[in-house]
């Protein structure tokens, strides 16, 4: 399988990381050691509305059941530039980013201190460029309104798409807009296309064209990934949580491999989609399991670190080309940011 290369982020405000802090945690006040009431660790996950495995660790109560003296928080964000905000506001410990949210996290100036240590999925067919009937090619987006979550996997997609198409970032009218916000503005007319994922991208579908996919973009040699980051304090001080996040994570991915049908139960319950729904969309995604992950072509292995970091530098260095960071550091810097020690624990 292919190396990977999701989900402008400005620091907010006081207000607004105070605000994510209090609704990550309660109090944000323990600056993310983990330390919860009573002596119990607080574990606090950041999660998105994808149809992967993650939603079944979730609605499964898998981390919850492996950790019985632990208080496990799950929060929603919308995209992996919000997951990024709550990072720095000190609100997540463990949670789901984009692969190009995370090489944005890992480069100048955010230089976010966290690592990449699960791959949750390898992005498909659930990720895709629509535009409005009569609209045929990415081309003939020239002048027109087109929305993305800026500093996600589909913003760079769609970057990516219009570089392919032979279009300047200044050709088009982009809107950073997410996805539900894209709807409304689908629905109202404003816009003329957005890139966005399911299940946003399935009501857009309905009455649009779909241009390309991020499949059709990963084979034109720009793959995206979601990933699972963890803080380094958190992973230092609790490296017994991330094992059993991991091994969580691991049984998830198998458990949808097995029992497809199962794993899209539990999907559609917390995406309120028929399961027949949720197995579709899940399908669009390809999934690994820890054995996978640990090999070259992914995370890698302690002493020999995966593709992974070389998608990520090469997703740095597009947003780099389009203003989105300041700076791109080393390769070295991404290979780091894997990892593969805590991936190596639970493989064996």
């Amino acid at each position: 399988m292919a190396p990977f290369a999701r989900r402008t982020l400005l620091l907010a405000s006081a207000t607004v990381l105070t605000a994510l802090a209090a609704t990550a945690c309660g109090t944000g006040a323990d600056g993310g050691d983990g330390a919860g009431d009573a002596g119990r660790t607080q574990v606090r996950i950041a999660y998105q509305a994808i149809p992967n495995a993650d939603l079944v660790v979730k609605n499964r109560k898998l981390l919850e059941k492996a950790l019985p003296d632990a208080d496990v928080k799950w929060v929603k964000f919308d995209s992996g530039a919000d997951v990024n905000t709550a990072v720095i506001a000190g609100s997540v410990d463990l949670g789901l980013a984009g692969s190009s949210a995370v090489a944005k996290g890992l480069s100048q100036p955010l230089n976010i201190p966290y690592k990449v240590v699960w791959i949750h999925d390898v992005i498909g067919d659930n990720e895709a460029l629509v535009a409005r009937k009569g609209i045929g090619s990415v081309k003939e987006l020239k002048g027109r309104k087109v929305a993305a979550p800026f500093g996600s996997t589909t913003h760079y997609s769609l970057l990516a798409a219009l570089e392919e198409a032979g279009l300047e970032q200044s050709d088009v009218k982009l809107v950073d807009l997410q996805p539900q916000d894209a709807l409304a503005a689908w629905q109202r007319g404003d816009i003329d296309a957005a890139y966005v994922w399911t299940p946003t991208l399935s009501e857009l579908e309905k009455d649009g064209t779909v241009l390309v996919t991020s499949r059709e973009i990963a084979a034109q040699g720009k793959p995206t990934a979601d990933l699972g980051i963890v803080t380094e304090t958190f992973a230092e001080k609790h490296p017994d949580v991330v094992d059993a996040w991991l091994k969580a994570e691991d049984q998830a991915v198998e458990l949808a491999r097995k029992s497809p049908d199962e794993a899209a139960a539990a999907i559609g319950a917390e995406l309120n989609l028929e399961p027949a729904e949720a197995k579709e969309q899940l399908g669009q995604l390809v999934l690994l399991t820890a054995e996978e992950q640990a090999g070259a072509d992914h995370l890698g292995a302690p002493g020999a670190p995966g593709a992974l970091a070389g998608s990520l530098h090469d997703a740095a260095r597009f947003l780099k080309a389009q203003k989105a960071v300041d700076a791109v550091p080393a390769r070295s810097v991404f290979e780091q940011a894997l990892a593969v020690e805590e991936l190596a624990r639970v493989t064996g």
